[in-house]
């Protein structure tokens, strides 16, 4: 299973093109579109979400509410871009005739500069069009049929905010994933912890009355991933190695850990692995979870627990120096609209991020041409690995 995305910040539409999704799989609009409305939720979300309504047009693959086999493309039209139809347009212009909003003022922290040197544009907005954030919403898409392949399996995942700015949730690993899932759905931060809720508020507004902005820390919690997912034969067939590399695409996060992740540095082995134990009913398990789930680059049966660190957004009311790319002179970087904090947000993302690479593992270790021929197979291993 794969998918491509297109489509520019402010241009018509942002496309998801996927291929690989079995047969037989109930898919419903609503269900992409619940995804993408939480998306576009969060405490410090900016003034494009209320110009923005994301809902997706199923327009290939589906057909009476149940997928065909064949590809699958999603649209999200932009509805701003009437506002932006002469800067944004497809149509050639005269030569004579200025460009409209035309950048030359990279903005530190973005693509900007790094895109312009590569693909020789003199006006950075083709860069900043396409490195936006936006481009996200289309990866939430793909994700949020992942999501309804993983739940059909007996797989459910859950993303939420563990810290904003240095205010950090108080561990809550005691409650299972449909409390978390209740409590991140209600917190306007999506935090687990209540009693934080308003002191990341509160470093939101003080970051936006400032004029800059905070990141922060998102973890996604999988129950009911078989063992065995990934593989210890290849480098690139490890499923922790290419669910970090995924989660490190989203834009802005800078770093990634599984279980007690960077904390292992500080800690004995005896204080790291997680010992095993077997019962009859369940098979083999682990006593702990510090290890978030993985070994040898496959999943051991227990919770993959993940964490993402999403830097501070770089577009600032406050701009950061930086230099004319025409003049080569001193300047304050162009201001686009933006977020104070985006960090809600994000672990709605990586949540579908994190559900496509369980998803794509299962389907390339099982037979998936159809849904019924994929939970027969998933089944049937489950049992298997039980009674080893």
């Amino acid at each position: 299973m794969r998918y491509l995305t297109a489509g520019e910040s402010h241009g018509k539409q942002l496309t998801t093109i996927i291929e690989g999704v079995p047969a037989q799989l109930r898919l419903l609009r609503d269900d992409i579109n619940e995804s993408l409305i939480r998306r576009q939720g969060g405490y410090g979300r900016g003034r494009r979400m209320k110009i923005e309504k994301d809902l997706v047009e199923i327009t290939s693959g589906v057909r009476h509410g149940y997928t065909l086999g064949s590809p699958i493309s999603l649209v999200i039209s932009n509805d701003d871009f009437k506002h932006w139809t002469h800067i944004m347009g497809e149509e050639p212009i005269d030569s004579d005739t200025e460009i409209k909003r035309q950048i030359t003022k990279p903005r530190p922290g973005h693509a900007d500069l790094n895109g312009a040197l590569k693909y020789n544009h003199r006006d950075m907005r083709n860069v900043l069009e396409r490195s936006s954030a936006r481009e996200t919403a289309a990866r939430v898409a793909a994700g949020s049929i992942a999501k309804i392949i993983l739940k059909e399996l007996g797989i459910d995942i859950v993303g939420y905010v563990k810290q904003i700015y240095q205010i950090e949730a108080d561990d809550q690993s005691h409650l299972n994933i449909n409390d978390k899932k209740k409590r991140s759905n209600e917190s306007p931060v999506r935090t687990l912890d209540q009693k934080q809720e308003q002191a990341m508020m509160d470093a939101i507004d003080q970051a936006k009355k400032d004029g800059d902005s905070i990141g922060g820390i998102v973890e996604v919690h999988v129950e009911g991933v078989p063992a065995g997912l990934g593989s210890h034969v290849h480098y690139d067939r490890k499923l922790d190695g290419r669910i970090a590399g995924s989660v490190m695409s989203i834009n802005a996060f800078k770093g990634v850990e599984f279980g007690v992740g960077f904390d292992a540095a500080r800690r004995r082995g005896s204080q790291t692995h997680d010992e095993i134990g077997y019962d009859e009913d369940r098979g083999y398990y682990r006593a702990t979870n510090r290890l978030g789930g993985f070994e040898g680059g496959m999943t051991t049966g227990m919770p993959i627990i993940i964490k993402g660190v999403m830097k501070p957004i770089p577009t600032l009311y406050k701009p950061l120096n930086s230099v004319d790319i025409d003049s080569k002179e001193p300047f304050q970087a162009s201001i686009e609209r933006s977020d104070a904090c985006a960090v809600p947000a994000a672990s709605v993302v990586m949540e579908h991020i994190v559900a496509w690479e369980v998803a794509v593992a299962i389907l390339d270790q099982f037979t998936s041409d159809t849904m019924d021929q994929l939970k027969e197979a998933v089944s049937n291993y489950r049992e298997r690995i039980r009674l080893f």
